[in-house]
């Protein structure tokens, strides 16, 4: 219970720092034939990073549960550790695999355009 709590104090502390640090003047137009904000060549597109982040933390904690899974398996059946070495790699090679794919996926809904 104490673990929520603390999580949710940085949370909230977090998002009471966020407005200051993003606040800021407003620029004034360079030429009269100034585009609109948010369409001058420089745009934050926070979904696509939001979900790359996902991606990492997710295929981190599945390459780390496998790893640890495969070696307690291992220490309970040392006769079978090849195959069980084998199973991870492989399949740690396939969450790497899909890992690339959604991380293209995210770059690619970030691209200007």
């Amino acid at each position: 219970m104490i673990r929520v709590v603390r999580m949710g104090m940085i949370c909230m502390a977090l998002l009471l720092m966020a407005p200051a640090a993003f606040a800021q003047e407003a620029e004034a137009p360079a030429a009269a034939g100034a585009t609109a904000a948010g369409t001058d060549g420089f745009s934050m597109n926070l979904g696509p990073a939001f979900g790359a982040g996902l991606v990492i933390i997710g295929a981190g904690l599945g390459i780390g549960r496998i790893g640890g899974q495969a070696v307690e398996g291992m220490s309970r059946q040392p006769e079978a550790a090849g195959n069980i070495q084998t199973a991870m790699i492989i399949s740690a090679a396939l969450i790497e695999g899909a890992t690339f794919f959604a991380l293209i996926v995210c770059m690619l809904f970030n691209w200007p355009g």
